[in-house]
């Protein structure tokens, strides 16, 4: 995931929003197989993953780390993403994803909580990550219900 990146999409075929992120992990808890994403509050996918119950991480071919990395310093309040990236959106699932993807996860959201300070362990991780103490993520444990791939 860190070396790939992924490209998180929450919302509904009417308004949807999506984001690159590089922190992540998969594995099963509680006998699903599941993912795990972390999300700042900032972020103005935040939003979507907070008010939905689907979500999905795409997984994009070779080729586009331009439009990953616009995805993941450019936010769709003040963007339209698909039309800057020219991504084509796939919107008849739970969650939209997109159709140049090798990889699609729809994931459905079991767990969420933020990070805080009050539960970092070892300080040395959060100095340059949160110097400040006030940048933490929050952290969505999300069952894998679905994977599609791209043959």
């Amino acid at each position: 995931i860190s070396d790939e990146w992924m490209l998180i999409s929450a919302g509904n075929e009417k308004k949807y929003n999506m984001m690159t992120a590089s922190w992540g992990f998969m594995g099963e808890i509680w006998g699903e197989d599941s993912v795990v994403i972390f999300i700042r509050p900032q972020r103005y996918t935040f939003d979507f993953i907070e008010d939905g119950e689907y979500f999905a991480i795409s997984f994009l071919p070779d080729g586009y780390k331009e439009q990953l990395s616009f995805c993941g310093t450019k936010s769709g309040r003040d963007f339209d993403k698909v039309k800057e990236t020219g991504l084509t959106p796939v919107t008849n699932d739970k969650a939209p994803y997109f159709a140049e993807s090798k990889v699609v996860l729809i994931c459905r959201k079991m767990y969420g909580q933020s990070l805080n300070a009050d539960s970092v362990v070892d300080e040395s991780v959060f100095s340059a990550y949160a110097p400040d103490g006030s940048d933490y993520h929050k952290m969505y444990i999300s069952e894998i219900e679905k994977v599609l791939v791209k043959e």
